[in-house]
Order: C-alpha cells, then structure tokens, then sequence
C-alpha cells in the first residue's frame, strides 16, 4: 500500500470547504499517491459492507466500509498512515477478504458512519458466521410464537422497504425458525413470489410469500454467507455457515440448486440441542430398552440402525453415545459430515476428494484405538467388511444402513458381500425406526376410531398377543384415539415434537443358524417373531391407544396393509 506522506493533508482537508476538501483529496488520490478516489454523497452505501468492521474501529481508523461483493470490501479512508488501519486490514485478509482502499473525504466517511445506527442486531462479526445478539433473540422471541408471527414480521419489514430489509429478512428468517424449532428453512422461487416454508417436526408448512424483487437480494446474502460462488447459478452448490448466540454456535448446511425461476435454497439448522435427547427418551418401549441397553453395553459387538433420510437415527446413536461416554473409554466417529459436535467424543469427518472414504476412515480410526466407533453409514462392501471386523476384535461399533425393517439388515450386509459365517459372530442387534408427531397434548381431543382402524388395531394387538409380547393396554368394546385439532401452541398443526416408533431384532441362536443359509427377510421375521420384542407396526397402535399419536401418524410410516 502507498504510504502517504503529507502530515499535514489531514489537517489541511478538515479546514477547508466540502466542495475543496472533494477536489483535494481526488487531486491527491489520482496524481500523487495512486490511490482510487471515491464521494460517497450520492452513492449507495451497502449496509452489509458495514458489518465486517464495526463503528468503533471504523471511526478510531478513520474508515468506513461501504460496498461488499463476494470476498472484495470497499474501503474508504481518509489516510492510510494509521496503526489502527492496518490492524483493520490484516484482520479482513486474515479471514479471507480482499479490502480495496478507495481515499475519500470527511464528508463522506461521516455519511457512513451514520449509518450503523440503522444497522440491525445481527451482525456479520465471524467468517461464515452471524452473530445474533441475545437482545434481538429476546425481542423476536416475545414477537414470535407461532408461523403466522413470522409472516407478519417479514411482512412488516418487507413493507418499510428501508436500507438493511435484506439483513432484517434473513435474520427473522433464522430467528423465527429457531424459535418455533424448525428443521429445515426452504426459499423456493415461483413465477411471481417466493415461497418460504419451515419444516416443523418433518413436515413442511408455508410460513409466507415473499416478493419476487427480493429473491436475488437474499439468495445472494445466504451465498456469501455460506462460502458460495455469487456468479455461479446454474449448478448445485453446497455451503455452511454458523449462528453464534451468546456462546452456542448453531450450524445452518445450506444447499442451492438452479429451477425454472431461480435458485432454490434450503437451510438446514444443526441444533445442538436436537442431538441432547436422552437415551430414555427415544420412546423405545420398556422391554426393547432393557434390550438396547444390555447391548451397547457390552464390550465388542455391531448395532446397527436402518430407517429412510430424516428417521433420527444419527439422534439415537448420538444418545448410545452419550450414555456410554465416560473418561475411561475412547470413543470415535466417522461421519459424512459432521453435524453436531459431541464433548469428550473424537469425531472425523470424511473428504472424498482427498481420498479420506469411509473405508479409509475407519481403517484409521482403528489404529486409534478405541473401545467405541460410530460410523455414519456402510454404504459399500468395503466399509461394510471393516466394521464387521472392527466388531469382531474387541470394540464396539455403531452405525447405519439403509432398509425398511430391521429384518432387511442381515440380507442387506449379505448383498454387500459380508461373510454370513462371519457376521453371525459380529451383528448383535438390528433396529429400525420411524419417527411420529405426537399429538399436542394443549389441544388434543379422542375420537371414536372407525371399523377398518378397530380391524386394524384389534390385529395388531391380537397377533402381539398371540406372539407372547408385553402388550400394556387392554382394548374394550368401546374406546377412543387421539384426534389432532391445532391451536396456536402447534402452529395449528395439532402435533407438537417427535417420538420415535421402533423394532429391532438380536442375533440369537436361532437367527444365528438363519444367517448362515442366507434367508430373505421375510423368514427372518418369522423366526424373529419368537423374540417377544414388538415391531413397529406395534409399537405404533399401542403408542395412539396410550394417547401418544395419532393413528393417522403411524399409518403415514408404517404399513398396515400387509397384516
């Protein structure tokens, strides 16, 4: 950078006209020390420029940050011989920016400054982080109850039109779904509008319509944010970035894809505090509990967990992995990405791109030692053959794979070419399950169920009890099920949070002798069916009879057609 030498410019330009002050410093910008000048009185200045340095060092170095595109900050300054300066600018390349330094005059340093008085809360003060203050937290918190509040107060802002309604947007956006504990943002342009929707407890609501003049404002906000290419619009794109409220940080995966109007965005909120349910909370019946709990206790063995996308199986190991975590074991996890970090866990994260597969990662992990691996996912032969024998020498792993029962697990490994001879010593127990919305217990009421549900539930339960299985709940001539209504305590969903609805079935000796001779499913069920430990279809209709869920919920998971 150019080191300007006059000592007395400074003094000079503050004593002199508006007018004359704007021709000096252009003068000396351009002839002399080959800096770009620039009057910020009639430009517009970019109130996201100002949240990459805040007031009080813009004014102690005598700068002001007005435009901000992609990684480029336009810097204005009235003299670049200043410590304090260049503090600002090694900290901006330091997280990856480029400042461009432009000279400017009192008058319009000044004119920026005066605008973070309309900066909103939220404040971009870490790279690929906001940061919400607890204030703005608080004062949304008390405004937003319910989707219909969100709309509202995106409509409010959209509707004044001002400065910063780009910032505000996002920031209700995010604040809203926090506080209404949704999974998932979705930004979807249409013709005319754009739609944002929340998924509340895995179902997705309209939260409102937005105008279609904001959509590039904002879609270009939640790139830069996530470390996204601006100007690349017609691929997919992948990023992340964090919320930062007081000292919880709070991961958004943010995923854009082109469609017919624009780029549709999603967000997904990684919640920490979605991952702290507890191994008793899971809804895992008394009997099954008992199971599970024997079993990852042991000291070697393989539990795995089958259930499509979004089926809180990585929720239900993180909460094995809780219960079991303790200074004297060593515990390690393979995961594509990581999600949610865990205190006192060793995770690792697997990168295709640089070789570092599954396969690879958890080879590694076993050279670390440890008494306890979760792997994410076996997705191949390969990750599948590691973690059959990482089993089978002494360590205990955790993972998943993709089937529609538990019962689908063994012919699944088989179809991945596991050994069954091999297996036999290494699977301890399959699980499978299905997350339901439980119904909110502030406005729930019971209806009579019709004749087929009555057909259905009374099955279910007879063929339970014929199987020899704990069936808790005593079915009469007459009786009612849970009937979701809505009120403004659910969003007028009539559910409120989830739970979970499983069955799982351990490799005894009679599955064992199964296993070997490579048995479909359905005969691994019909040996299974001697284990006493109810199926989902099960643990379903008992979950409605204790006023748990809906019967509508469990027939949206699992079949009750082939009974």
């Amino acid at each position: 950078m150019t080191v300007f030498q006059d000592d007395k410019a400074d003094k000079r330009i503050s004593d002199i006209s508006i007018r004359e002050e704007e021709e000096l410093v252009e003068s000396l910008a351009i002839n002399t020390y080959n800096i770009p000048y620039v009057n910020l009185a009639n430009q517009t200045i970019e109130m996201d420029a100002l949240r990459f340095v805040t007031e009080e060092d813009a004014r102690r170095a005598n700068c002001a940050p007005f435009k901000a595109a992609g990684r480029h900050i336009g810097l204005a300054i009235i003299s670049p011989q200043n410590e304090y300066l260049l503090q600002i600018i090694d900290d901006l390349k330091r997280k990856d920016l480029l400042p461009e330094v432009y000279m400017a005059s009192h008058a319009s340093l000044d004119r920026v400054w005066e605008r973070y008085l309309e900066l909103s809360h939220a404040t971009l003060s870490r790279e690929g982080g906001i940061d919400i203050s607890s204030q703005t937290l608080t004062h949304l918190g008390t405004e937003i109850k319910t989707i219909t509040d969100v709309a509202d107060q995106i409509n409010k802002v959209i509707q004044a039109d001002d400065i910063h309604t780009t910032s505000r947007v996002l920031e209700i956006i995010l604040a809203g779904a926090l506080s209404i504990d949704a999974s998932d943002v979705h930004i979807e342009p249409e013709e005319n509008f754009i739609r944002l929707r929340y998924r509340l407890d895995g179902v997705l609501q309209e939260i409102t319509q937005i105008p279609v003049e904001k959509y590039h404002l904002i879609n270009s906000r939640i790139k830069l944010i996530s470390g996204m290419k601006l100007s690349n619009t017609s691929n997919a794109q992948d990023g992340r970035f964090s919320i930062f409220i007081k000292d919880e940080e709070i991961g958004i995966r943010t995923s854009v894809i082109p469609s017919a109007y624009g780029e549709g965005v999603v967000m997904r909120i990684l919640n920490p505090k979605i991952t702290q349910v507890k191994f008793e909370d899971l809804g895992i019946e008394k009997k099954l509990f008992g199971i599970i709990e024997q079993e990852i206790n042991k000291p070697h063995g393989m539990i795995l967990i089958s259930g499509p996308t979004g089926s809180g199986k990585t929720t239900t190991l993180y909460s094995f992995l809780r219960q079991l975590n303790s200074t004297e074991k060593k515990i390690i996890t393979v995961e594509d990405p990581i999600e949610y970090h865990l205190p006192g866990i060793t995770q690792t994260q697997v990168d295709d791109a640089h070789g570092y597969t599954f396969a690879e990662s958890i080879r590694s992990a076993m050279r670390q030692d440890p008494e306890i691996c979760m792997v994410g996912e076996i997705r191949d032969k390969e990750s599948a053959s590691i973690a059959i024998n990482f089993a089978l020498t002494g360590h205990m792993v955790f993972s998943t794979v993709h089937t529609n029962s538990a019962a689908g697990i063994i012919p699944r490994l088989i179809d991945l070419e596991a050994n069954p001879n091999i297996l036999v010593s290494a699977l301890s127990v399959g699980i499978a399950q299905r997350l339901v919305r439980k119904v909110c217990q502030t406005c729930k009421t019971e209806r009579e169920p019709s004749q087929h549900e009555i057909d259905i539930i009374k099955k279910v339960i007879d063929n339970a009890i014929a199987q020899g299985k704990e069936v808790d709940v005593n079915i009469t001539d007459t009786y009612k099920i849970p009937m979701a209504v809505g009120c403004a305590e659910c969003n007028m969903t009539g559910y409120k949070g989830r739970i979970g609805v499983f069955e799982a079935i351990l490799t005894d000796d009679a599955i064992a002798k199964l296993i070997v001779a490579q048995p479909s499913e359905r005969d691994i069920e019909k040996v299974a069916e001697t284990q006493g430990i109810l199926n989902m279809r099960e643990d379903g209709i008992i979950k409605v009879l204790h006023g748990i869920t809906t019967y509508e919920e469990v027939a949206s998971v699992v079949d009750m057609v082939s009974i």
